[in-house]
């Protein structure tokens, strides 16, 4: 079993700034790409940040130049550094992680349960 903790959402006003985190813990054996989706309301999920194993990042045009993907892999963590923050970038925000549970290298992807950025004054 692999469980992902999501925190660091919460109500912030335009122009500020939150940093979300994303643990994994339990049967891991090796994780590979990290990522951060998010849904605004009344739309479709979308990529916001992904970083792979050997520290390559890219971003969505919206938030390039704003927002910072990182990883710890002693932690098993990821973290989205979002600055600047504009009311668009309201939205529920989810981790995606690529990993895999044994030697056989199977990889499997799991998601965190969601947390909701709101921005607005």
């Amino acid at each position: 079993q692999v469980q992902l903790e999501e925190s660091g959402g919460g109500l912030v006003q335009p122009g500020g700034s939150l940093r979300l985190s994303c643990a994994a813990s339990g049967s891991i054996f090796s994780i590979y790409n990290m990522g951060w989706y998010r849904q605004p309301p009344g739309k479709q999920r979308e990529l916001v940040a992904a970083i792979t194993s050997g520290g390559s990042a890219r971003y969505a045009d919206a938030v390039k130049g704003r927002f910072t993907i990182s990883r710890d892999d002693s932690k098993s963590t990821v973290y989205l550094q979002m600055d600047s923050l504009k009311p668009e970038d309201t939205a529920v925000y989810s981790c995606r992680v690529v990993l895999t549970t044994g030697s056989d290298g199977y990889e499997s992807d799991y998601w965190g349960q969601g947390t909701q950025v709101t921005v607005s004054s």
